[in-house]
């Protein structure tokens, strides 16, 4: 599959990427979990069938240590024993904040509960920010059809 664009070869794309590397790195230093930003990186590229994202996520999760059958288990993580609680409050607030327009009022009130019971105020921000990020990505890299399979671990930094 080849790009419908070069995200690097036109004026706009390197800029508006570099402002959303910024945001990641706030997210990357905040208080939430690396291991459980991880997680709602790769559920939601899986969900957007974002192949450029789901590849960069997962080698970088397994680069910073992740088990390999956590990863496998992301898409099931309902049924998973591997995940905490917390992370599986996470994931639910991945899946229903990407799924917005699938459940009327957007993101349930348990949903956010649970998260809330697990994240303090400045974790959930991060985590709020963390899933609107990945998601802007993904609708970027499914939109322009980037290519997947090629990235290798710590590229971006």
């Amino acid at each position: 599959m080849d790009a419908r664009l070069n995200l690097y070869g036109v004026s706009i794309m390197p800029k508006f990427m570099k402002y959303l590397q910024s945001a990641g790195k706030i997210v990357a230093d905040s208080g939430l979990p690396t291991t459980t930003q991880h997680l709602v990186e790769i559920r939601a590229s899986q969900i957007n069938g974002c192949g450029f994202c789901v590849d960069m996520h997962t080698k970088e999760a397994a680069h910073h240590g992740e088990t390999q059958l956590r990863i496998n288990m992301v898409a099931a993580w309902r049924e998973a024993t591997v995940f905490t609680d917390a992370e599986k409050a996470a994931l639910e607030l991945t899946e229903e904040g990407t799924r917005i327009a699938d459940t009327p009022g957007g993101v349930s009130d348990e949903a956010w509960t649970n998260a809330a019971k697990h994240y303090d105020d400045d974790q959930l921000g991060a985590l709020v920010a963390l899933i609107s990020m990945i998601n802007t990505w993904n609708r970027l890299n499914v939109i322009t059809r980037q290519p997947a399979g090629d990235y290798v671990a710590g590229s971006f930094g």
